[in-house]
């Protein structure tokens, strides 16, 4: 009995050993090959993925910096004796969109979908976006993402830039000097729209006149001080806004924005859709077409943190 017990188990090994100890070469040569195809796949995918981390972990940092810049002190509030010596269709725009009372605001955020054009002869693509701002001073940040990249629009401290990464992880271009600081100091004026009280007078704001439906607001940072013609409707909203911006590093074009769709917001009248064109040979050649999902006041942490700065 014990002798036949040790051929089976003799056997059974043999069994197991029989196709590692004949194994041809062109079997070690598929593993080989696959091997190789799966640590060539394995490699990039692990540095997108590592990539991507180390973005949205700095994206984050940067936004908790961003917002921890916001004022600590008093809050002044709106009263519309505040209006007396600005323009008609300044004073008819914020009893349209301000409630006597209300705070002034400290941060604002707000996340869009939309389509975007990464040239005037491209097609249009589809875009995500979430946006943070400074509304006592002018500094914001913006981050965009489509299917193939995402980019990312900011001005800080006086400086602007934009970076572009593909696939959210690897840097593809990234601007800054003085044209991205004029560039990124008028957008954060343009898109005061969605926190009007820091176009209230008192501040860094001043409004001239230009007729019964326009005016121009002036803001002037670091030194560096850029203007924006807005035009109002009949009812007091801001509908278009105009200015010479930096089409690149050199050269100046025309620059225009739309707003539309306004509703009342946490007791605010802002717009929900926005649409930004440069204008080519006295044409409106839109770019970049946004419809605002979300927006909150004076929650300073970035969309996804459950904790405050």
């Amino acid at each position: 009995m014990d002798t036949v017990v040790v051929l089976l188990t003799f056997e059974v090994r043999s069994t197991i050993l029989l196709p590692v100890l004949y194994m041809t070469d062109e079997n070690l040569m598929k593993i080989k090959t696959n091997l190789l195809i799966l640590s060539g796949v394995a490699v990039p995918v692990a540095a997108l993925l590592v990539g991507r981390w180390l973005v949205t972990w700095q994206t984050r940092r940067d936004v908790a910096n961003l917002l921890g810049r916001a004022s600590i002190g008093p809050v002044n509030t709106y009263n519309p004796t505040q209006l007396t010596s600005l323009p008609p269709p300044v004073r008819r725009y914020f009893r349209h969109v301000l409630k006597s009372g209300q705070s002034y605001l400290r941060t604002a955020r707000l996340r869009h979908d939309g389509q975007f054009k990464t040239d005037l002869k491209k097609d249009w693509i589809s875009i995500t976006g979430d946006e943070y701002f400074l509304a006592d001073t002018p500094n914001y940040m913006w981050i965009g993402t489509t299917t193939w990249f995402s980019a990312c629009d900011q001005y800080w401290a006086g400086r602007g830039s934009l970076t572009v990464r593909l696939l959210g992880a690897f840097t593809m271009q990234r601007g800054s000097g003085p044209s991205y600081d004029q560039g990124e100091l008028l957008r954060w004026l343009a898109e005061t729209v969605w926190f009007p009280t820091s176009l209230l007078p008192g501040g860094p704001i001043v409004w001239s006149p230009i007729d019964d439906y326009s005016a121009t607001v002036t803001i002037t940072d670091n030194g560096l001080t850029v203007s924006c013609r807005m035009d109002f409707s009949g009812t007091g909203e801001i509908v278009r806004c105009q200015a010479q911006r930096y089409s690149d590093e050199t050269h100046m074009a025309t620059w225009v924005c739309h707003y539309s769709d306004y509703r009342e917001i946490h007791r605010l009248r802002v717009p929900t859709r926005a649409e930004a064109a440069w204008v080519i040979d006295g044409e409106e050649k839109p770019y970049a077409r946004f419809t605002v999902r979300e927006i909150d006041y004076d929650q300073p942490c970035a969309y996804g943190e459950l904790t405050s700065v």
